[in-house]
């Protein structure tokens, strides 16, 4: 059975003692409460990667990157390589994430070479896929799905599916407040399961996780998990806070069990 991943992107929110508190809270929750079953996980911003990572040391959460250059290192001003991230002892990075393509440009094939660049570097990339409301509503979700899959990842060999973590993240749910209903989700979660089975098997495409991420909250986490092929979010907003954040954890927790 796939772990339940309650992954938490902050985007450019919290300084450094925010950063401080907010993991001192983490970790003393995770102390209390075992999340046998999930993989709690957060992305803070880079200058304090390093922090999180010390303060959470040994327990039962990762903390990733929210991205990285497709490059190996030289000279290339205000990025950070895999390499680098890979020094901190890091083992997840997002890449993809829709405000990454519409505010930057990237594309699938950038994202691809960011990808690479995180495997040859043992990191697990989160690589992120989604239509906006206009190409939805002309109906062309599937073959914008579709066509990130490939670009994202051709040539690409996932022989196990525990080289990448997928989010569908839907641009029109992203800090919106809207949320795809749990019904549209897996819709999209069980058409990029089928593309992992015909092109990488049975086996990849049973232990890869999808993630679901548009406003995922604890008011709606329950509903999604009881999806079939959504294996847990990728979660803006509600993952600054605290109390919100191991809300989460609890209710993937009990997911995990069948409850």
């Amino acid at each position: 059975m796939r772990k339940i991943i309650i992954a938490g992107n902050w985007k450019m929110n919290k300084d450094a003692s925010e950063t401080e508190q907010f993991c001192r809270e983490l970790g003393r929750y995770l102390q209390d409460h075992d999340p046998e079953g999930v993989l709690p996980l957060i992305a803070p911003v880079f200058p304090y990667l390093a922090q999180a990572q010390n303060i959470l040391r040994n327990l039962p959460v990762a903390v990733a990157a929210q991205d990285v250059s497709s490059h190996a290192e030289g000279a290339y001003t205000g990025e950070v390589s895999a390499a680098q991230l890979r020094s901190l002892g890091l083992r997840h990075c997002i890449i993809g994430h829709s405000e990454r393509r519409q505010y930057h440009g990237e594309t699938d094939a950038l994202i691809r070479a960011k990808l690479l660049r995180l495997r040859e570097n043992g990191i697990r990339p989160i690589v992120c896929l989604g239509e906006t409301l206009e190409q939805r509503e002309q109906g062309l979700t599937e073959q914008v799905i579709l066509r990130q899959l490939e670009g994202c990842f051709e040539q690409v060999d996932m022989p196990s599916g525990e080289e990448a973590v997928i989010a569908y993240e839907p641009v029109w749910a992203i800090g919106t407040g809207k949320t795809a209903s749990a019904g549209q989700a897996q819709e999209v979660h069980a058409l990029i399961r089928a593309w992992l089975q015909k092109r990488h098997g049975r086996e990849t495409a049973q232990n890869i996780h999808i993630l679901y991420g548009g406003s995922v909250k604890p008011s709606n986490l329950r509903e999604l998990l009881r999806q079939e092929d959504i294996d847990g979010g990728l979660i803006g907003g509600a993952s600054l806070q605290n109390e919100a954040f191991h809300a989460m954890i609890g209710i993937a927790a009990e997911a995990s069990k069948g409850n």
